[in-house]
């Protein structure tokens, strides 16, 4: 079975495959491993150094005429894709309807890797988490390189200087990176969550947890967030408003799942906040936390700057890539029998992982979803 890789559009770094993950893929069962020219350029990886680890170089349009599994970051446009192929990807499902319906008709079978449920066995190959992690680093970073102060505490001969105050909105995977690497630059860090789980892993990390009263049992959403009653919405943009006003820094990472992100940051608190403060909110690409954000702008409002971007992980593009593939590789490990491409949806990571095959939707939140929707 060829496995082919895809060269990722503009402005998207990363690339699903590097050369070191080519010998994994043929012993999870691939007989060839097809990469288009200049597929790792943007991850700073050569063409040379695939066929050095004996990938085979090909133009774009051979690899998806011909190879049975095609693999990527970003879902390739429609009309490249043919009746009968195999594509694993991360397509955002929950929240691309119309895009689910036109592959499930056109015949294609497509595995999105954002649907991969968290669970002990399926987190060898969770992306959700890994591109989380580099995603929640790179945050701080860029708040820190807008910020115009110091992250750590220093004593020097001309004064102390005070650590930056941060704020974490989401202590998810993304926030729970966040709010370790800004203690590892000396900040002084605050976190809120609605999840309950979340506090002890925010307290385990040397933050504050910002508690909220009256939260909705979050017990059976697999580890998300869910949608919280208009009255605890209240509290919670009043509570928010008096930590953003005293912090430096607010890194917003809540998001829930096919769902417009929760309004966590008015404009009425960035117009309380310090001026020179600094908003990174990696919400943008689904309405943002931050009333204000524009997705994949840098903007100053009232005296804050506000950094709309929820593809941070793409900035970091070498590891991240580098986890991406792994991820692919453990998925792989679950589903290639005997050189093929298992459809065993007994397996639950399969069943929840595929979108459509043989002109069916199969997961069954998007099923769930797509028959309310029609309904």
């Amino acid at each position: 079975m060829i496995l082919g890789v895809l060269k990722e559009s503009a402005p998207e770094k990363r690339v699903s495959i590097l050369p070191e993950h080519i010998k994994g893929l043929k012993e999870a069962g691939f007989s060839e491993v097809w990469v288009e020219y200049e597929a790792g350029a943007s991850a700073f990886t050569s063409d040379k150094a695939y066929t050095d680890a004996e990938a085979v170089l090909k133009p774009r349009a051979e690899i998806l005429k011909q190879a049975q599994l095609i693999v990527g970051i970003q879902c390739p446009d429609l009309g490249e894709l043919t009746k009968g192929q195999v594509l694993v990807t991360q397509m955002n499902p929950l929240g691309e309807d119309a895009r689910v319906t036109a592959l499930s008709e056109k015949g294609i079978s497509v595995f999105s890797m954002d649907m991969v449920p968290r669970t002990t066995k399926a987190q060898a190959m969770d992306v959700l988490s890994s591109m989380a992690t580099a995603a929640g680093y790179k945050a701080v970073l860029k708040a820190a390189e807008h910020l115009p102060s110091f992250f750590p505490m220093f004593m020097t001969a001309a004064g102390t200087i005070k650590p930056a105050k941060v704020l974490i909105l989401g202590a998810g995977v993304a926030g729970l990176q966040a709010i370790s690497t800004a203690r590892r630059l000396g900040a002084v860090v605050e976190a809120f969550d609605v999840r309950a789980a979340a506090k002890e892993e925010v307290l385990s990390l040397g933050a504050k947890f910002v508690e909220v009263a009256g939260a909705k049992d979050d017990a059976a959403a697999g580890g998300y967030a869910v949608e919280q009653t208009e009255e605890y919405k209240q509290k919670q943009a009043a509570l928010i408003q008096e930590h953003a006003r005293k912090a430096d820094i607010v890194i917003s990472t809540a998001q829930i799942p096919g769902r417009k992100a929760p309004l966590l940051v008015q404009e009425e608190t960035v117009k309380a906040m310090k001026a020179g403060s600094v908003i990174v909110d990696m919400a943008a690409s689904t309405g943002g936390n931050c009333a204000l954000t524009k997705d994949g702008e840098i903007i100053q409002v009232h005296g804050v700057t506000i950094i709309g971007d929820s593809n941070l992980a793409a900035t970091i593009p070498l590891d991240a890539s580098r986890m991406y593939g792994k991820n692919l590789i453990n998925f792989f490990g679950e589903c290639i029998q005997d050189g093929k491409i298992s459809f065993d949806f007994e397996n639950e990571i399969l069943q929840h992982t595929c979108i459509t095959h043989e002109g069916e939707v199969i997961s069954p939140r998007i099923k769930s979803k797509l028959q309310s929707v029609n309904s």
